[in-house]
């Protein structure tokens, strides 16, 4: 079981309003729901405010202690909203909060967070100020149980800038949930999604923020992997050893003039591996070249690392 609680609040009675949340809380149910062939992903339940409506801290308090509640897979929870900080921590904004301290403090979320039997929990904050989540003000210490993973939109003492009525972070978070982040078996996993946003906002932007506590990342969604499992397979085939460097000649390119079936059928496969970084020409500046100049080429690092992989039997 996996559920996830998005809460993307816009009306507040005593703070400024806020434009892009509840846009950003719709996007973020919307890639959380399905995986990209359509099959089910999240169970989703939505919590929002927009203009003449509101979200109490009673009821925003109580929707995040259920979600950790119980022993589910994964319980995800994203807010976008109004952030908080001050000497005594963090804290996210309810509709009606007069004050900063009002509203629900990230010491609760986190409390809930690590008293929950759920095997994976993942924090996902776009409010100013809430790299503070997970941290202890005095000690300035993290404090993450097993399996949870916190990733804001900002440092302790950043604000989370909105644009063209959509959260920066949300923008690149729900980029990389479709795909962006997705590695070479489709699956986009928080480390994922935060080196994605970590390279996409620059130095002198706000700075996401990541901290996890897991002895294996969860996958949070399925898209369309950008080479066949059953090509991918074929690594060890056609790389036996670490370091081997696979022979070509003009019979593996299809144009070269004496193209053998069984190696432009290998060599298809090379060049599939070559378009995602696994594999390299070696003394030529294409695929192309190293067949027709009689050379050969080799995996790359990431391309060595998919190897062992497929030969553990990982994938």
């Amino acid at each position: 079981m996996r559920k996830a609680l998005v809460v993307g609040i816009n009306q507040y009675a005593h703070q400024p309003m806020l434009y892009g949340c509840v846009n950003d809380a719709y996007a973020v149910k919307a890639v959380l729901e399905r995986h990209s062939d359509g099959t089910r992903n999240f169970d989703v339940r939505q919590l929002t405010a927009s203009r003449g409506e509101s979200v109490s801290r009673s009821e925003l308090r109580a929707r995040v202690q259920e979600l950790f509640a119980g022993d589910a897979e994964t319980a995800l929870l994203y807010f976008a909203g109004h952030g908080y900080l001050d000497s005594t921590g963090g804290y996210i904004l309810d509709s009606d909060a007069r004050t900063g301290d009002e509203g629900l403090s990230l010491a609760d979320v986190l409390t809930f967070a690590n008293a929950s039997r759920a095997r994976n929990k993942i924090i996902i904050l776009d409010s100013c100020h809430a790299g503070m989540a997970g941290t202890r003000p005095a000690a300035q210490q993290s404090e993450l149980s097993n399996g949870l993973t916190i990733l804001t939109a900002s440092t302790a003492e950043q604000y989370a800038m909105e644009e063209n009525s959509s959260g920066v972070f949300t923008n690149l978070f729900v980029d990389a949930m479709n795909g962006a982040a997705a590695n070479l078996v489709g699956d986009v996993t928080p480390g994922g999604v935060y080196a994605h946003i970590d390279q996409s906002l620059g130095s002198w932007e706000q700075r996401p923020v990541f901290k996890t506590n897991v002895q294996s990342f969860v996958s949070l969604r399925k898209v369309q992997a950008p080479i066949e499992m059953a090509d991918l397979h074929r690594i060890t085939e056609l790389f036996p050893s670490i370091g081997y460097e696979f022979p070509l000649d003009p019979s593996f390119e299809p144009e070269g003039g004496s193209p053998h079936p069984e190696n432009t059928e290998k060599f298809g496969i090379l060049q599939k591996y070559a378009r995602v970084n696994l594999v390299v020409p070696v003394g030529a500046p294409h695929m192309y070249h190293a067949a027709m100049e009689s050379r050969s080429c080799k995996l790359t690092v990431l391309g060595e690392h998919y190897r062992r992989l497929v030969e553990k039997g990982r994938i």
